[in-house]
């Protein structure tokens, strides 16, 4: 069986993952607050975690991996959004929902096993709670139910953090109904306008970290595998998580039980810097789609740098991931004979290095591996079949009749995205006919050298050209925009 590794956040180095039961391999991934479209940064992780997700189901099985993801839809922010609006929060939270299910899915993510809702495990929260408050790591105070930080020894151990350090370098006013200022909500009353729910502190909500404690346990178990999300989670959510999950299941001495591997993806820039509304930069999954990049040309970007490292966003790499996925789909094959390449296999099997195996992916398309290659990109998410029979990534094209090139030479040639970043002008349309009329007369003619030096300057100036010949033998070719198109070079061949 294939060795997985993965660089463990909670022992901060790379390890062997050998999962409680081969047979149910269980991860969970903190998943979004149902409020607003998601960022290009919150799509990152459900990538990331995504190709996991592939891994495990191809090395173990897709009937043996139980993958979970949850929706925050009980928040201030969600309560805020309400306010301002005048909208029903569940109105609000099931458009919301939708729209990240559908622009991810547009990524080419798959949906989880299972993708609860916190406001579906309030009872279970209420338990655990309970529970918690009963053994003496939690108190309840003023309709509130906090967490005693000090009461679990282990806290801080994920983040590399001290609790007296983390107090002293806090500057925020220490709430009347805290024991200690670290102590953090496990529920709050809530007020007639907002949601609420019974409880035996009165009527209130959860507060952000119970919520995933609840669930995982409810759905994994007290300890399972995988634990994930962006290293902005680390503290103070997955630190939370930690803390009253093992003091809730009997861990609290030896700080064991929960997840035994925790992964956590850098953050995303855009063009260099930090994504902010202020800057500009601030784009949601659905404004790149509605711009016409496609899913996959974003998936491929966020691919294309290991999951540990920062994701620098920009139109360039844009750009260049629709090339090659474009070269990629257009020579696919059905793939259902064969596997994944071994060697793209292991790379992803060493700590997801998702650029190694797209790297071996490159060698494939050089050697002409079309099945290999094709079942390698159905790992990472790409299927090349549907990618090529998409718009986007169909070329300027032209055929022939009976076996001779067409006087005019273009009997297909639609309007289509320059790498998802704007229409083909009229200037650059027209201008690529002429040259694809030209180079058809040439050949034609069978004056080849005339042909290859105008194939060749048009390439020069972002116009592939290519001479085909269809299954039936008709001669034809494909007229292909590149990233960069330069007017005046196309112009000057004329």
């Amino acid at each position: 069986m294939t060795t997985i590794k993965l660089h463990n956040s909670k022992t901060r180095k790379k390890e062997v993952f050998s999962p409680i039961d081969p047979d149910n391999v269980r991860m969970y991934v903190c998943g979004p607050t149902v409020y607003d479209r998601a960022h290009i940064g919150n799509a990152r992780p459900v990538v990331v975690f995504d190709v996991l997700y592939r891994l495990l189901r191809h090395v173990y099985g897709p009937d043996h991996v139980t993958y979970v993801r949850n929706f925050t839809d009980v928040d201030d922010k969600i309560n805020a959004r309400a306010a301002e609006s005048g909208r029903e929060i569940g109105e609000i939270t099931a458009e919301t929902t939708q729209w990240y299910l559908d622009d991810m899915g547009a990524l080419g993510a798959m949906e989880p096993n299972e993708m609860p809702r916190a406001t579906q495990y309030i009872p279970q929260m209420i338990e655990m709670i309970e529970g918690l408050i009963a053994d003496g790591f939690a108190y309840a105070k003023d309709g509130h139910a906090l967490f005693r930080v000090r009461a679990y020894k282990h806290y801080g151990a994920l983040s590399g953090r001290s609790v007296d350090d983390m107090i002293a370098g806090a500057r925020v006013e220490v709430a009347p109904y805290k024991e200690d200022p670290m102590d953090f909500v496990l529920w709050k009353p809530s007020t007639d306008d907002l949601p609420g729910w019974d409880s035996p502190w009165g009527r209130g909500r959860p507060g952000w970290h119970i919520e995933c404690s609840a669930m995982s346990k409810d759905l994994l178990g007290e300890s399972f595998d995988i634990h994930g999300g962006g290293n902005d989670l680390q503290f103070p959510h997955h630190e939370n998580e930690i803390a009253q999950s093992c003091c809730a299941s009997g861990h609290a001495e030896d700080g064991g039980g929960f997840a035994n591997y925790w992964l956590h993806n850098e953050m995303l820039q855009v063009e260099g810097k930090k994504m902010s509304k202020s800057l500009g930069n601030f784009f949601t999954v659905h404004d790149l789609l509605e711009q016409g990049i496609p899913g996959e040309v974003i998936r491929f970007v966020f691919l294309s740098t290991h999951y540990g490292k920062p994701m620098d966003w920009t139109a360039k790499k844009a750009a260049e991931a629709k090339e090659v996925l474009r070269k990629w789909a257009g020579v696919a094959v059905e793939s259902e004979r064969v596997g994944p390449d071994e060697e793209v296999v292991d790379a992803l099997s060493d700590d997801l290095n998702t650029w190694g195996a797209i790297d071996r992916m490159h060698e494939l398309f050089e050697s002409d591996e079309r099945e290999l290659l094709s079942a390698s990109a159905k790992l990472l998410g790409f299927d090349l079949l549907s990618i090529a029979s998409s718009n986007w990534a169909k070329p300027f094209a032209f055929e022939t009749e009976d076996g001779r090139f067409l006087e005019e030479g273009i009997d297909y040639l639609p309007t289509v995205a320059v790498f998802g970043w704007g229409t083909i002008s009229d200037d650059v349309r027209d201008s690529a006919l002429a040259i694809v009329h030209r180079w058809l007369k040439h050949r034609r003619e069978k004056a080849w050298a005339e042909a290859d030096a105008l194939r060749d300057a048009a390439l020069q100036a972002g116009v592939e050209l290519r001479a085909t010949r269809s299954p039936n033998g008709v001669n034809g070719g494909t007229a292909s925009l590149l990233s960069e198109v330069s007017i005046a070079k196309l112009e000057s061949l004329l």
